[in-house]
Order: structure tokens, then C-alpha cells, then sequence
């Protein structure tokens, strides 16, 4: 029986799925310790859009080319060399993907905790991930339908607050300041640092190149879903800050982690914001749905060519990797009941980081084919991409060190599991 295929508008819901999530909720009240212009702040997110955009140009090249689910997987080590892929994918395992749904979910607990308190906000997270993977155990035409319903209370819920933000009059003493200083401010230190928490809150972009084989004529489809996906997420998060600023002092949200919450809570009463609350936490679940949906496809790929992880190749009658499915859920349940995710996450976060601009130069390496999705002026656009990464390596080797070397210890421990696997691919049957 022929599997089903989802349409570029479904993967494109991919995308924004996974790339909305906490970041832009939660990160402007720690840019404006150290930026005061609102010119400075929107050029961080134009620039974090910008990046975004290049990588999706990027991997809508790599995607139609290869055209194998699995992504990052498939493009390193079919470009470069066997052991990148398999370090990508290790890496992947361990945090890539179940370290954001243990996020989402712990964030979702604590947006909940007004309605049904701690203790049963923590049982309901876990729960919502047990359901989202019973969602996406079944078939594509499930999980596509599933993410469809999902995406669209997240966009309706976004677009709903950038329209109630624009609609109201501004707070009297706000955060808005639209003047000269942002010449200056971008050449600060702190400019670098928000960079890099931008670039963590638009990771997602890259979703729908993680099933290339489950969409329906990924040559336009694949295109469509990452670049216009990315598109309308780098829109929204730019209106979101400007609102943001609109409704809240300085002193207000410098600092703060839920800026979204302070801001609201100026245009509604108290019953009002615990609302606002409830729809940031059901947003979530499109999250979640996101790696949910991606996450095995790269484990189930590596799974595929050796022989230690032989297991999580199989799949259902339906071609779903149940398997590896429900081993990346698992992981993302332990670390959601240890507590112990966030730091697990910074450890990854520069080993992620380095292999997706390997895979962007990877590229390069590619010849021009008429049959695929042409990267618009490359290689200038995937020079900037890798300079810009480079710059975010560094700021995060200074600024985390401990954790960016940790980072590349999983790496080690990823090239021990290589060697172990004997350099012995699986014959494919």
C-alpha cells in the first residue's frame, strides 16, 4: 500500500510549528538589559529571520537533491563523509529533538500553573506528549491532519495578540524608542549575546527537510514549505517585539522571562491574562507535535544503514518509525521528570550549531541541477550564513564555555559509538 503524502501547506504548518515556541514569548526582556533602541531589537530579528531564510534556501537545495527524509543525516554523510551523519543523528537522539519537547512541556506546566497548580500542571505535560506520540503513531494522513488542527490555533492565537497589540493604545510609559542609538548598540557585546538567543528561537526553520519522502512533489513542495514557513514566523516575531514594547515599560520587562504576560497584563484584567496564559501553553502542543513528527525520521534514517541501532529501522504497515518514535518520546519524558533538560540542551546547543553550518557548506560541494531547487545567489548567501554562524560559535564558546565543550564531548562519545558500530553498514534489504 503506497504511503500517504502531506501537502507544502502541512509541512509549511511544520515549520511554523516548530519554530514558535517559548523563545519569542520569553527572550526580549534580556535584550533590553543591554539595548534600549526598538530599532536595535527589531534588526536582531530581522537578521535572525535573514539567517533563517538562507538556511531555508539552503536546505530546499540539499532536500530536492537528495530527496531521502532524514536531513542533516543524509547531507553530511553523503557529502562528506559517513561519521558526520552519524554524529549529527547521535547528537540528534540524545537532545536535538527531545530536549525542545521536554521544553515545551515544562513551559506548558508552568503557563498552566494558574488554572491547575504545579503538581497537576506536571502531570498534564507528560500526558500531552504521551498523547501528541499516540497521535503521530499511526499513519502521514494522521500526523498531517493532527499538525494542520495544531498549527492553526497557534497561528490564530499569534495573529489574535499581534491584532489586540496594534489595536490598543499604547501604554503611557512604554518601551518603544525609535532613535539613533541602535548605530551604536550594534556594536555592542550585548548585541552579539541576544544574537544568539534569536538564532535559538528561530531553530525550526529546517523542519519539513527532515520528511522529504512524506511529501507530496517535494521538487515545489519542499521549496514552498521552508521558505514560506520562515517567512511568515520572521513577520510575526518582529510585530510580536514591537507590541511588546508597546505595552510595557522598561522596568517592566528588563530582566523578565515572560514579557508577553507583563505586556498583556497592562491592556487586560487578571482573569484576562490567565487566559493569555492558557493559549501560550496550548500553543504548545503544536510544538511539541513538531519534534514529535521530525525526530524519529533522523534516527530512523541512521537506523537504517547500522547495525547497533538495526531496531529503530523497523516501521508500521503505514511506514511510520514506531520505534524510534516512541524512544525519542521516551527521552523526552526522562529529561521532562528530571528537571535536568535546560543544561543538557546548552550542552548540544554549540554541537547543533556546528554541524547545521557544516551542512550549509555542504552545499557547495553539490553541482548545479536543473532537476532541483536552485539556491538563490549561492554561494554569497551561504558564505554570509557561515560567517554569521562562526560569530555565534565563538560568542557562545566565550560565553558558555563549560557547556559548548561538554557539547563536544557528546561528539566524542558519538565517534567511540561510530568506531564500535565497526564501520559496518547495514546491507539495505
Amino acid at each position: 500500500m503506497p504511503q500517504a503524502k502531506i501537502g507544502w501547506k502541512t509541512a509549511a504548518g511544520l515549520v511554523i510549528a516548530n519554530m514558535i515556541g517559548t523563545g519569542v514569548f520569553t527572550s526580549l526582556g534580556f535584550q533590553l538589559v543591554d539595548l534600549k533602541s526598538s530599532w536595535s531589537i527589531v534588526l536582531l530579528w530581522f537578521i535572525g529571520g535573514v539567517m533563517a531564510l538562507i538556511g531555508a534556501f539552503t536546505y530546499a537545495e540539499l532536500g530536492t537533491h537528495f530527496k531521502n527524509s532524514g536531513g542533516d543525516y543524509i547531507f553530511l554523510s553523503k557529502i562528506f563523509h559517513p561519521l558526520l551523519g552519524y554524529l549529527y543523528a547521535w547528537t540528534s537522539l540524545m537532545v536535538g529533538f527531545s530536549a525542545p519537547i521536554a521544553i515545551a512541556a515544562i513551559a506548558m506546566t508552568d503557563y498552566l500553573n494558574p488554572f491547575m497548580g504545579k503538581a497537576n500542571g506536571d502531570w498534564f505535560g507528560l500526558g500531552i506528549i504521551l498523547l501528541v506520540s499516540i497521535m503521530h503513531s499511526f499513519n502521514v494522513r494522521q500526523s498531517g491532519w493532527f499538525q494542520d488542527v495544531v498549527t492553526s490555533l497557534k497561528l490564530l492565537f499569534v495573529f489574535s495578540l499581534i491584532v489586540i497589540g496594534f489595536w490598543y493604545a499604547p501604554e503611557s510609559v512604554n518601551a518603544i524608542q525609535f532613535d539613533a542609538s541602535w548605530s551604536r548598540e550594534i556594536l555592542l557585546p550585548g548585541f552579539a549575546v541576544s544574537l544568539i538567543y534569536v538564532s535559538y528561537a528561530y531553530t525550526g526553520w529546517n523542519a519539513a527537510a527532515y520528511i522529504v519522502e512524506e511529501i507530496d512533489q517535494p521538487r515545489s513542495s519542499l521549496p514552498k514549505a521552508l521558505i514560506g514557513g520562515t517567512l511568515l514566523v520572521m513577520i510575526v516575531y518582529v510585530l510580536l517585539q514591537i507590541v511588546f514594547l508597546k505595552h510595557a515599560s522598561f522596568d517592566q520587562l528588563m530582566g523578565k522571562v515572560e514579557v508577553a504576560n507583563i505586556s498583556f497584563s497592562n491592556i487586560f484584567p487578571v482573569n484576562g491574562i490567565k487566559w493569555v496564559s492558557f493559549f501560550i501553553a496550548l500553543q504548545l502542543v503544536g510544538t511539541i507535535s513538531g519534534y514529535v513528527w521530525i525526530g524519529p525520521r533522523v534516527t530512523h534514517a541512521m537506523a537504517k544503514d547500522y547495525k547497533l541501532w538495526r531496531p529503530l529501522a523497523k516501521t508500521n504497515n503505514s511506514g511510520i518509525p514506531v520505534r524510534a518514535l516512541w524512544l525519542n518520546t521516551g527521552i523526552s519524558i526522562l529529561l521532562t521528570m528530571t528537571g535536568t533538560f535546560e543544561q543538557v540542551l546548552l550542552y548540544a546547543g554549540f554541537v547543533l550549531q556546528l554541524m547545521g553550518t557544516l551542512t550549509v557548506v555542504s552545499l557547495l560541494f553539490v553541482k548545479r541541477d536543473k532537476s532541483t531547487f536552485q539556491s538563490p545567489l549561492k554561494p554569497f548567501l551561504q558564505i554570509i550564513y557561515v560567517l554569521f554562524s562562526l560569530w555565534v560559535l565563538i560568542y557562545m564558546l566565550i560565553d558558555r564555555p563549560f557547556e559548548s565543550l561538554a557539547g563536544l564531548g557528546l561528539i566524542g562519545l558519538g565517534v567511540v559509538l561510530f568506531w564500535f558500530d565497526t564501520f559496518q553498514p547495514v546491507k539495505k534489504e
